[in-house]
């Protein structure tokens, strides 16, 4: 099972620790970064993604999500 996040942030140092951080706990890369600008900072966003060996590694954020979606 893959679980994908999307981390977005301002442009700094603190963006780049919690995606080393993400990639330190398995995740990758997963596209290129996004970038934009809301008036006063630059935003950024990286896709990422890990492989779970099942649904137990997943979030349980994540898990409630999904099962919201499937009972739509």
């Amino acid at each position: 099972m893959k679980v994908y996040r999307y981390l977005t942030g301002k442009d700094d140092v603190n963006f780049c620790a919690r995606v080393t951080k993400a990639l330190n706990a398995g995740y990758e890369l997963y596209g290129s970064p996004t970038m934009t600008f809301n008036g006063t900072d630059v935003i950024v966003g990286q896709a990422i993604m890990k492989d779970v060996a099942d649904e137990s590694e997943v979030p349980q954020g994540l898990k409630d999500a999904m099962n919201q979606q499937s009972s739509q």
